[in-house]
């Protein structure tokens, strides 16, 4: 599935109600559960207020009172109060253990599910993306399951329970104590108009100055180089007078209309009325005082859960965006296992008419045919964009391919195993990941049971032995945590992980496209060790450090139309004879180009 479509996917996905029901399905038991508790609780609060207001009337009664009554009320709300804390402590219990539940499920759901997508998903979103998926998202349905559900119960059947009450003891004056209701419901309806829309700005607003911060810091150094810091501040200011010009215009239509909308049903405005009624039928004669005394004591409570179910629903609406965004994530098609897995026989590797694309309609490579023998280094060259680094990224099977085939000592690489496979394919990249972990762990990743001599005796081949023992607690030191490298020290890194887990074959993405010179030249010499006997597939940027490769590739847009060694390539005259004239003109030339010299040298 592309990106284009997998965003599409999750916008549907958003809306939909059962993305989040799916979510909650191992846990809807005790959430009933822990709603039903609510719903007594909610019953059991009010019994308290109903024995007041029962003890009222038979105290204002007329004749004598009716003291057996009376002690009976009174220990109906002790009742009702013992059973008001006994349910409520247990349905917050039960909803938070629930949700520590739900939350350690799906997290393993997508850990696991994480682990069988094409490695190409991950290239095309951001770790943050992840992150927000596996850690902000599905943090989002906490207060859904641990409060929202049981404070919507609560909400709902507390009005509905003291109204049937109160019209019970007098229907007209209940239902005039509501008169407030439809007038809130009218200023509330009107300050939602538009509220999508709004809110798209907004985020569209917040969006443009999170731009305009990173751009800044991202290039504070070229803006103080060039005397551009006060034209920076002038875009980011704009961008934020731009948001608290929006912002301002819509909180304050907000604010005013909310202010009043929550005037209409807040307490003061409602005894006023349950008063001002009860005054009037008192007057008339159609209730007698002591009548009215119940609708003080519950009317004001008639409307205090309207805002509450409000804030529910706002919950409800974000814990279902955060579900299908998570359903969207457990929904990213895995990259499929053999059923009947073969072992590749030797490492000789076939591109047979390969064509591959990324949305299902445009081809990135059409119809390419390559081999690799073993041993051998053959390097991709073209424009950016020429799908150099697409094709290198289906022999480790980050993508499979929509036709064709790619085999491995003659077996297709869909029928071998994964652990097989990044066995005998291993690959360096210009952007290195790192683990939150020791650097024992980043550089065993590969092999976990590998002894410390063998994982030093890597770090040493990669020439970043002895940085390591300068961190504040050697291989033990954990990366991001306790200590930090550079980016060429990282590479490094990178590298002894390659040497350590050893595999025949090595597709290498110029790990010194972007290192400083001392850097590059530590990298090429633990390069030098790292490709050493090994069949190689390098993605060229740098035309001068492949000049010795066994085979150059020339790639324009998707498809081979030219291979050969260099100085053949070169008499042609032909797309790489371009490519190298425009390299000479640019007079990139590395400082160190010895990444296909020196495996002349050692193999």
């Amino acid at each position: 599935m592309s990106t284009n479509d997998t965003d599409t996917a999750e916008r549907a996905r958003t809306s939909d109600p059962k993305a989040l029901a799916a979510l909650l399905a191992p846990i809807r038991v005790q959430l009933v559960l822990a709603v039903l508790l609510q719903v007594v609780s909610a019953v059991a609060s009010l019994v308290p207020f109903i024995a007041v207001a029962e003890i009222g009337r038979t105290l204002l009664a007329a004749g004598p009172i009716d003291e057996g009554r009376v002690w009976a009320v009174v220990v109906w709300a002790a009742g009702g109060l013992m059973v008001r804390f006994v349910t409520l402590t247990a349905a917050g219990g039960i909803t938070h253990f629930a949700d520590v539940q739900l939350q350690l499920q799906i997290r393993r759901r997508m850990a696991a599910h994480l682990a069988t997508v094409p490695l190409g998903w991950f290239t095309d979103r951001s770790a943050g993306q992840v992150k927000k998926a596996v850690q902000d998202d599905v943090g989002a349905m906490h207060h859904l399951v641990g409060h929202a559900l049981t404070d919507l119960a609560a909400a709902v059947v507390t009005p509905l329970v003291a109204l049937g009450y109160l019209l019970w003891v007098d229907w007209r004056l209940a239902l005039l104590t509501l008169v407030t209701v439809p007038l809130f419901v009218a200023v509330y309806a009107v300050m939602m108009r538009g509220y999508p829309e709004k809110m798209a700005q907004y985020t569209a607003a917040l969006a443009r100055i999170n731009t305009a911060v990173v751009e800044f810091v991202q290039g504070i150094a070229v803006i103080k180089t060039f005397g551009q810091a006060r034209r920076a501040h002038r875009r980011f200011r704009q961008a934020t007078d731009d948001f608290a010009d929006f912002f301002g215009a819509w909180a304050t239509g907000m604010v005013r209309a909310e202010a009043v909308a929550s005037a209409l049903v807040a307490p003061p405005v409602m005894l006023l009325v349950v008063l001002g009624w009860g005054t009037w039928f008192t007057a008339n004669g159609w209730v007698r005082p002591a009548e009215v005394l119940p609708f003080v004591l519950l009317g004001l409570g008639l409307t205090a859960p309207v805002l509450t179910l409000g804030y529910g629903a706002n919950e409800l609406r974000l814990a279902r965006q955060a579900a299908g965004r998570v359903i969207a994530l457990l929904d990213t098609p895995s990259i499929p296992e053999p059923t009947a897995t073969r072992s590749p026989d030797g490492n000789r590797v076939v591109f047979d008419r390969v064509v591959f694309s990324y949305d299902g309609r445009t081809e990135v490579l059409a119809d390419v045919d390559l081999v690799l023998e073993p041993g051998t280094v053959t390097a991709l060259v073209g424009s950016s964009g020429s799908g150099k680094s697409t094709l290198a990224s289906l022999l480790p099977r980050f993508h499979d391919v929509d036709s064709g085939v790619i085999t491995l000592g003659g077996v297709d690489l869909r029928q071998i195993a994964g652990a097989e496979l990044y066995r005998r394919v291993g690959f360096v990249f210009q952007q290195v990941q790192l683990v939150r972990a020791s650097v024992r762990d980043n550089i065993a990743l590969a092999r976990p049971d590998a002894t410390d001599e063998q994982i030093h005796a890597a770090a040493r081949a990669a020439q970043i032995h002895d940085r390591i023992l300068a961190l504040p607690a050697g291989y033990d030191t954990v990366l991001g945590a306790d200590g930090h490298l550079s980016g060429g020290e990282a590479q490094r890194v990178s590298i002894a992980r390659a040497l350590l887990a050893d595999a025949p074959i090595l597709v290498l993405d110029e790990a010194t496209a972007f290192a400083d010179p001392e850097s590059e030249a530590a990298i090429q010499d633990a390069l030098s060790t790292l490709i050493a006997g090994r069949t190689l597939l390098v993605i060229a940027h740098r035309l001068s450090t492949v000049v010795d490769a066994d085979q150059i590739v020339v790639l324009d847009t998707g498809r081979v139309v030219e291979r050969g060694r260099h100085a053949d390539l070169v008499a042609i005259g032909g797309r790489y004879s371009q490519l190298w004239q425009a390299h000479e003109r640019t007079g990139r030339w590395a400082p160190h180009t010895a990444t296909v010299e020196s495996l002349e040298v050692t193999r």
